[in-house]
């Protein structure tokens, strides 16, 4: 199989430009890199359906590898409408902060800068955890099941 090394150079532009804008702090720049990002992976998922064949309807005297495989068409039908939800979804967060506060910037608040400063390592939850963990010994466990006739 053999893909157009046009359609690879533009899924690389738009996911590229998709991943920038993703990193933006407006909303409608996330917004356009979420379009961009869910275009490039339609064009992924076309590729991968290699080349153009028959249509998948059948016919004795058709060879059944002459058939185009639906599966690509129908996850590409699948990305449309999930981008298109997502694009909704995000088309009503970008009019609700813009009706609240008049802006379309996600700004950082006090909260995310202490988050930010303190230090990855807990001394709880980062500590070594001993090997037996439960408040039954596994030697109590066993001699009962020994003495029940289970072992």
């Amino acid at each position: 199989m053999s893909v157009n090394l046009t359609l690879l150079i533009v899924m690389g532009v738009l996911y590229a430009c998709g991943i920038y804008l993703i990193l933006e702090r407006s909303l409608t720049r996330v917004l356009l890199g979420l379009m961009l990002l869910a275009n490039a992976t339609n064009l992924l998922i076309l590729a991968t359906g290699g080349y153009a064949g028959l249509a998948p309807l059948f016919s004795k005297s058709t060879d059944p590898r002459d058939y185009n495989d639906p599966l690509p068409q129908a996850l590409i039908l699948t990305s449309i409408v999930i981008s298109f939800a997502v694009t909704a979804f995000m088309l009503g967060i970008i009019y609700r902060t813009w009706a609240l506060a008049r802006q379309d910037d996600i700004q950082d608040d006090a909260e995310d800068r202490r988050v930010a400063k303190t230090p990855s390592f807990d001394a709880e939850d980062d500590s070594v955890v001993p090997e037996e963990t439960s408040e039954f010994p596994v030697t109590a466990v066993t001699e009962a099941a020994k003495e029940g006739g289970l072992l």
